[in-house]
């Protein structure tokens, strides 16, 4: 069974000018569009920041809090997908034994979970060019802009267990096997974010399965979602 870094990889070498993440926001007008290089190149270096920065070992749980505050978002993507990987877990619920907390820009919350945990806490600001925060953060919070641009742009990938933990939350339990066992789609799909599981289910890793294309559209405008299925050749 090819697990989800190997059909990212065979994406990338098959197709990898196409777009693989197109993400927009209805209410501020950003439009983000990634290929498969792309989504692989800031894969790789976010699996450096995990492996080489944090230290994290196959098995061990990253609570991404982005997957709740943030579920369709491109940069939670590339750090699922990273997680993936290196065998790291994502975990969106709050748990005691988590070695990285990663959160959006309202890192708050996130930091006193990380402090009670003993864990690191890397914040995203989710800027549309994924620059730094303008200021400084606070001590115990580290810029995921300023962290991840100056890492490797490749990384040598050690095979991961196909049982292995690969996603954790109220909605359930999914080892790498799983992940891999779910459908995918062909041509480009356009996907509104819901629940975290959901989302990560019906976007990012049923185009990544099925050799898709994903577009994602946050917003309740129902005109603007409109337009966005007439740019961008989506089907209903």
């Amino acid at each position: 069974m090819q697990l989800i870094s190997r059909r990212l990889q065979r994406r990338t070498e098959s197709r990898g000018g196409e777009p693989l993440i197109t993400y927009y926001d209805l209410a501020t007008g950003e439009r983000t569009e990634l290929s498969a290089i792309t989504v692989t190149n800031w894969v790789d270096k976010t699996c450096h920041l995990l492996t080489d920065e944090y230290g994290l070992d196959p098995g061990e749980v990253v609570l991404l809090d982005l997957a709740r505050t943030h579920p369709g978002h491109w940069v939670t993507a590339i750090w699922q997908l990273a997680c993936w990987r290196t065998g790291s877990v994502v975990a969106v619920e709050d748990l005691e034994e988590v070695q990285l907390v990663v959160t959006g820009p309202v890192f708050e919350q996130g930091l006193a979970i990380a402090g009670a945990a003993g864990a690191d806490l890397l914040a995203c600001s989710l800027h549309p060019l994924a620059l730094p925060f303008p200021g400084t953060l606070p001590n115990g919070v580290a810029d995921y802009g300023l962290e991840v641009p100056g890492q490797p742009d490749q990384y040598a990938a050690t095979p991961v267990p196909a049982e292995q933990l690969a996603w954790r939350s109220a909605e359930g339990l999914l080892t790498q096997a799983d992940l891999a066992a779910l459908p995918g789609s062909v041509g480009r799909r356009l996907l509104r974010p819901s629940t975290p599981l959901a989302t990560v289910r019906d976007g990012l890793l049923a185009a990544v399965i099925g050799d898709g294309s994903v577009v994602v559209v946050v917003g309740d405008d129902d005109a603007g979602i409109e337009r966005v299925r007439v740019t961008e050749n989506v089907a209903r």
